[in-house]
């Protein structure tokens, strides 16, 4: 499946000279979403995944549908005050400035197997952030899964996830 096609390209979004992808679009076509969340969890099926983290907001999405197709519980990373108990947070970089998500303190155990999910992976600062969580609750092992990758972004955050197990889909 061309999931190019499936995902609408938004010139001038959120500012102009970005032209962002839309994955909504991808998600509202059923064959699409099965077609992804098929791909995801085959390449991931043996590897012992105890726990699926998605990250806020469109990782969600697909992380709870992976979970489910790999017998694993699902993570929520949040953004910042979003979560009611104890928790774990890691501040972040931003082009302008810096964001912290957050995680349950108890979401993750030593034992873990995980797959970090989200659906773009752009400058990687989420992704790395978001391991930086995992290693914080001494987890065994970290996997990585994208649906795009905008490739032109070139960052010491993707160099260090080239460590890692990762699947990007669709490369920009």
């Amino acid at each position: 499946m061309d999931l190019k096609k499936e995902i609408r390209e938004v010139p001038d979004y959120p500012k102009e000279g970005i032209s962002f992808k839309d994955i909504t679009t991808l998600f509202k076509n059923k064959e699409a979403m099965k077609y992804v969340t098929d791909v995801i969890s085959d390449n991931f099926k043996e590897k012992g995944i105890t726990k699926v983290v998605g990250l806020e907001a469109r990782g969600f999405i697909l992380g709870g549908a992976v979970a489910n197709r790999l017998d694993a519980g699902f993570v929520p990373i949040r953004k910042k005050g979003k979560l009611p108990c104890d928790i774990v947070t890691e501040t972040y970089d931003l082009e302008y400035g810096t964001d912290r998500i957050e995680m349950h303190v108890d979401a993750l155990e030593k034992d873990d197997v995980v797959l970090i999910h989200d659906d773009l992976l752009a400058t990687g600062g989420t992704a790395v952030a978001a391991l930086k969580l995992a290693q914080k609750c001494g987890v065994k092992k970290v996997y990585f899964s994208f649906i795009c990758d905008l490739e032109f972004i070139s960052t010491p955050n993707k160099e260090l996830l080239k460590n890692f197990e990762t699947q990007i889909l669709v490369k920009y």
